[in-house]
């Protein structure tokens, strides 16, 4: 029976050889980089030497997690990580799919495809072009907008150095460079949608805000529900390498993050276990915030990760 068994289930992944092959480096890619590299996180609870290894360091326990918690740096870091992902959560994420929504209400495919790839070309320039863009935009000297504030009568102002701004400029920035590229999925799940229920409700008398609120919203609900569940997975992560492009010591109190904070510690200050008993936590708080956002959405809704 067991080998009756064993033979079906070779056969059959032999007839989907060709499928599984093209699997295969998906597959390498976790393990080797997603994987294999959570063996290191033991060193979060070693005193960890680089001439000693992994194996021999000497184990402290949760001396780590305790320093970090009695940190003056603890919640400075949380109040900022959370705030900035608050600001991507409420601006960000619904901004890609209203455009989305109002891109499948375009009727010329001409003005739609530049539109389109208007908002997407962003997404493909490098993060540094980016934010070397957005630092000669609020230049004080000669940035764009505060010569359109110096004409029309303002003062210059120093944007990059002033705290209170780092937020509004990071939140703006991510949304001119992600909001096309977010919007495709729900484009994908807009075109889904039965086209006949449009027809239906055209026939009713239904316009453009009556299809959008009574159709095409309900239609890609689910879509909106999974990925917000695996955004709020990233509350606790705020994308540390555009913000440290945009860092400085006068903005450091609302931009240092969980993220700059272990590159600060780890790579840069060289305390290995200190900065990887951080990142853990970190993980763990997102992990936890995953699991939570799914069952809250499976308890009220028929959508979930699982």
């Amino acid at each position: 029976m067991h080998r009756s068994r064993g033979a079906l289930l070779w056969r059959r992944i032999w007839a989907a050889r060709y499928l599984y092959l093209m699997f295969l480096p998906v597959f390498l890619y976790y393990v080797i980089f997603r994987y294999a590299p959570m063996l290191g996180l033991s060193i979060a609870f070693k005193d960890f030497n680089a001439f000693l290894g992994f194996e021999k360091s000497p184990w402290v326990g949760f001396k780590y997690f305790q320093q970090f918690f009695n940190s003056i740096y603890l919640w400075r870091l949380i109040r900022n990580t959370l705030l900035i992902n608050l600001y991507d959560l409420l601006f960000n994420f619904p901004a890609a799919i209203i455009l989305a929504l109002l891109l499948n209400e375009v009727q010329r495919p001409r003005f739609k495809k530049i539109t389109q790839t208007i908002t997407y070309l962003p997404y493909f320039v490098s993060s540094v072009v980016i934010a070397s863009m957005v630092v000669q935009f609020l230049s004080p000297s000669s940035g764009i907008i505060n010569n359109l504030i110096a004409s029309m009568g303002g003062e210059r102002q120093y944007f990059m150095t002033q705290p209170g701004a780092f937020r509004a400029i990071y939140t703006l920035m991510n949304l001119w460079k992600s909001i096309g590229w977010n919007s495709i999925i729900f484009l994908a799940a807009i075109s889904g949608i039965n086209g006949e229920l449009y027809e239906a409700c055209m026939v009713d008398g239904g316009g453009y805000m009556r299809r959008m609120w009574h159709i095409t919203l309900p239609g890609i609900a689910g879509t909106i529900v999974v990925l917000l569940i695996m955004r709020l997975g990233h509350m606790m992560d705020a994308g540390y390498e555009t913000i440290l492009l945009l860092q400085n010591n006068a903005n450091l109190e609302t931009s240092d993050v969980i993220g700059t904070y272990v590159y600060r510690r780890g790579l840069k200050g060289g305390e290995y276990s200190y900065a990887t008993a951080v990142g853990m936590f970190q993980s763990v708080i997102g992990f936890a915030m995953v699991i939570f956002a799914n069952w809250l959405s499976r308890t009220y809704s028929e959508t979930s990760l699982w």
